[in-house]
C-alpha cells in the first residue's frame, strides 16, 4: 500500500513540471485567422475529449467559436451508445450540410464513438463529411485537417493500448465554470454484451496520477471548486509506477485528488458494481469533500437477464453492495442506469428490476430502453425479441417507480441543513441561487448579499419534488 504523503512529496515536482510542460503545449500564439465550431454529444468523458480537442487545435491556427456561422472548421463529438444518439447525429449533420451549401470551403468533421464505430462508411453514407477521427486520434488533428484543407478526406480510427491524453491540459469550453471534468482512464474491459463501448473506446488503461493531480491544481487555481473523476471504470483505476511497480488504487487517488484543497470538491463517475472497494468507500466517509454520491449501474435487477448482459454480478450480489454502502456512508445518495426489455426479458424479470429499485432507493437515475446495437456480443448470440411496444411499456414503469422514489428520496431532506456549492442563478429566478450538494441534489434558494458563484453556504431544506430540493440560507 503506498503512503499517501510520500506520494504527493514524490509527485510534488513531477506536478509542477506537468503544469508548465502541459501550458506550453496548449500555449496560443496570438489572433487565430480561422474559427472551429464544436459541439459534443453523449456521456461526460466526450465534453472532455472535446476540450482535449481544443487543445490541440489551439496549438494551430484555429480558434473556438460559439458561432457555427462564423466557423471554417465545424466537429461534432458522437456517441454510439443507443441508436437514438447515432440518429442525432445524422440530423446534425444535414444541418451542417445546409450551412456548407452557403460556404462551400467549410469543413466537416465527425470525432468520437460514432466514428471509431462507422470509420469509412461514415465518409461514404454522409457525403459532406471531410474528417473522421476516433477517440484516440486526436493527437493527429495537426496532420489531418491539412489534409482535408486541401481537398482530400482524412481519417484516423486507429484505437491505442496507451493513449491517455495524460500530457494534454484540456482547453475549458465552459469559460466562468466552477464544475469541471478530469480524464483519469480510458476504454473499458468489461464486455457487457449490449455495450459497444469497448469497440469504440478499446481497452482499459490509466492516467498517469502526477498529471491528474496538475490538472486538480490547474483547474482550482483557475476559480473550479468541483471536479468529476471520468473514466468508463473507474474504480478498476490503476496504475503502476514504472520504477518501484507499486501501485496506485482509485481509493488512494481519491484521496490525493481531494487533498488538492479542501475547498474543491471530488465526484467521480462511472462505478461498476464488482469494482468498488471498502477502500472508496471509506475515502468517502472519511473526506468532507468527498461527496456522498455514487453512481452504480444495476442495468436490470433480473439475475439470468445480468448473466445474459455479462454483468459478473446478480441481484443478491448487488443489493449487498448497496446494503454495505448505506453501512459505511448512511446519507450516501445512489443513483443508477436501468434497461428495459433486454433480449428473452419477461414480465417476471422486468419485475425483478422494479424490486430492486425499490430495495435499493435510488436518488435518481437514467432509464431507457434496451438498443440493439451492431457488432456487439448481444447482437450476435442473442435475439432482440422484446417487441418495442413491451420495452416501452416497460420503460414508463421503470420512470413513474423512480419519480416516486426520487420524490419520496427529497421528501426525507426536508429540515436538514446541507452545504451547498452555489453553481449560479436559478434557472426560474434571477432572485433565487441554484447550487447542489455533496449527494448530486439541486437546491433553489433566495439570494444573500455577499455570496455569489463558487461559494459554499449552508441551506436548511423547505421543500422538494423529484427533481429538485427548495431551501433557505442559515447560519450554521
Amino acid at each position: 500500500m503506498l503512503d499517501r504523503n510520500e506520494i504527493k512529496v514524490n509527485l510534488n515536482k513531477e506536478i509542477d513540471e506537468s503544469i508548465q510542460g502541459s501550458a506550453l503545449k496548449v500555449k496560443s500564439t496570438g489572433p487565430k485567422s480561422k474559427k472551429f465550431y464544436i459541439e459534443s454529444y453523449g456521456c461526460a468523458m466526450n465534453f472532455n475529449d472535446s476540450e482535449i480537442v481544443a487543445s490541440v487545435l489551439d496549438t494551430m491556427d484555429y480558434g473556438n467559436t460559439q458561432d457555427i456561422n462564423e466557423a471554417d472548421l465545424i466537429l461534432v463529438n458522437t456517441c454510439s451508445i443507443r441508436e437514438k444518439a447515432e440518429e442525432t447525429i445524422r440530423k446534425r449533420l444535414k444541418y451542417y450540410d445546409i450551412i456548407k451549401k452557403k460556404n462551400p470551403n467549410v469543413k466537416i468533421g465527425v470525432l468520437g464513438c460514432m466514428a471509431e464505430r462507422m470509420k469509412k462508411t461514415l465518409l461514404d453514407d454522409e457525403k459532406i463529411v471531410d474528417l473522421v477521427a476516433g477517440p484516440d486520434a486526436y493527437r493527429d488533428l495537426p496532420n489531418l485537417i491539412p489534409v482535408i484543407e486541401g481537398g482530400e478526406k482524412g481519417m484516423n480510427v486507429f484505437l491505442s493500448r496507451v493513449e491517455t491524453y495524460d500530457d494534454i491540459m484540456p482547453k475549458r469550453l465552459d469559460t466562468g465554470g466552477i464544475a469541471s471534468f478530469i480524464s483519469i482512464m480510458r476504454g473499458c474491459d468489461n464486455m457487457c454484451t449490449f455495450c459497444v463501448v469497448p469497440f469504440t473506446r478499446g481497452r482499459e488503461r490509466s492516467r498517469e496520477p502526477y498529471s491528474i493531480l496538475a490538472e486538480a491544481e490547474d483547474l482550482f487555481r483557475k476559480g473550479y471548486r468541483e471536479v468529476t473523476l471520468l473514466g468508463q471504470n473507474v474504480d478498476s483505476y490503476k496504475w503502476i509506477n514504472p520504477e518501484t511497480k507499486e501501485e496506485m488504487t482509485f481509493a488512494q487517488l481519491l484521496v490525493l485528488v481531494a487533498g488538492v484543497h479542501p475547498d474543491l470538491r471530488v465526484r467521480f463517475s462511472t462505478s461498476h458494481p464488482k469494482d468498488i472497494t471498502d477502500d472508496v468507500l471509506y475515502a468517502i466517509r472519511d473526506h468532507e469533500n468527498i461527496c456522498n454520491y455514487i453512481h452504480l449501474p444495476l442495468q436490470a435487477g433480473n439475475s439470468r437477464i445480468l448473466e445474459l448482459m455479462n454483468r459478473t454480478y446478480d441481484q443478491e450480489w448487488y443489493l449487498n453492495k448497496v446494503k454495505r454502502i448505506y453501512e459505511v456512508i448512511p446519507d450516501c445518495a445512489i443513483s443508477s442506469d436501468m434497461m428495459t426489455g433486454f433480449c428473452s426479458e419477461t414480465e417476471e424479470e422486468h419485475q425483478d428490476t422494479l424490486y430492486v429499485m425499490e430495495q435499493a432507493q435510488y436518488s435518481m437515475a437514467y432509464m431507457f430502453a434496451y438498443s440493439e446495437r451492431p457488432g456487439t456480443p448481444a447482437q450476435k448470440r442473442f435475439d432482440d425479441d422484446v417487441p418495442e411496444e413491451i420495452k416501452q411499456k416497460r420503460l414508463s414503469e421503470v420512470i413513474r417507480l423512480q419519480r416516486q422514489l426520487s420524490f419520496a428520496h427529497n421528501q426525507r431532506d426536508i429540515g436538514k441543513t446541507f452545504k451547498v456549492l452555489i453553481e449560479g442563478n436559478s434557472k426560474r429566478s434571477d432572485e433565487d441561487f441554484k447550487g447542489r450538494t455533496s449527494q448530486n441534489k439541486v437546491v433553489n434558494f433566495a439570494k444573500k448579499e455577499g455570496l455569489k458563484k463558487g461559494d459554499y453556504t449552508f441551506v436548511k431544506i423547505i421543500s422538494g419534488t423529484s427533481a429538485t430540493l427548495r431551501g433557505e440560507i442559515v447560519n450554521v
